[in-house]
């Protein structure tokens, strides 16, 4: 892993480092992740490792454990399935439920964000365009007043990121379907237009671990 700079927060820089060597499989999953290892590793104090490894677990790529060292976490297709599925269930409801309560400052956040995801893919940045995915997931999990919904789709979200990260050198017809099946929710959603957005979200979900899938059949996984 690189040492650490100091041009922005340490914490936010041992996250990044953490997640690339993750990503480009420096680090197995089960593997443990020791505070004092890391810290000696990166050049800083063991204070930004904790903020970093709590970070890294909210997006689902390790485990933070009681009185042990937190661990790289594991992966298996059927977990991912099983997770969007979850997804599915939780995102469609969402849409169903709330789209009428989507707010102009929601509409702005989630174009602002289609925009970052444009750019992203013109600069082939595939793993910025996860973030950037989930992130737009996460923006319509908040139309609602229900918080334990949207922690719920956080967290289904959080556990196939690993998986989408590790294709991220994959996915450059992927990531432009799906920028485009975004646009097209949002659409609906500023057209007012709830059984669309819902019709867009379910075949969107549906596209997406279709796609999901077409990797595992190609052998990007092992």
């Amino acid at each position: 892993m690189k040492k650490i700079l100091s041009k922005e927060s340490l914490a936010d820089q041992a996250f990044k480092s953490i997640k690339d060597s993750i990503i480009a499989g420096k680090l197995e999953p089960k593997e443990e992740l020791p505070e004092e290892k890391l810290a000696i590793d990166l050049g800083i104090s063991r204070t930004p490792i904790r903020e970093a490894l709590k970070k890294l677990a909210a997006e689902g790529l390790i485990q933070l454990n009681k009185a042990k060292p937190a661990t790289v976490a594991t992966f298996s297709i059927d977990d991912a399935l099983h997770y969007m599925e979850i997804r599915r269930l939780l995102e469609i409801y969402n849409i169903n439920k709330n789209a009428d309560k989507v707010t102009e400052k929601i509409l702005y956040d989630l174009q602002i964000n289609l925009e970052e995801q444009l750019k992203s893919i013109n600069r082939n940045d595939f793993h910025s365009f996860i973030d950037l995915d989930r992130e737009f997931h996460l923006i319509l999990a908040s139309i609602g007043d229900n918080l334990k919904l949207g922690e719920l789709i956080h967290d289904s979200n959080a556990r196939v990121n690993r998986a989408f990260l590790i294709l991220s050198n994959t996915l450059q017809m992927s990531a432009e379907k799906a920028h485009l099946e975004h646009t097209k929710i949002v659409k609906a959603l500023q057209n007012h237009q709830k059984d669309l957005a819902k019709q867009l979200m379910t075949s969107h979900l549906d596209n997406v671990e279709k796609r999901f899938l077409s990797y595992f059949t190609q052998g990007e996984i092992k």
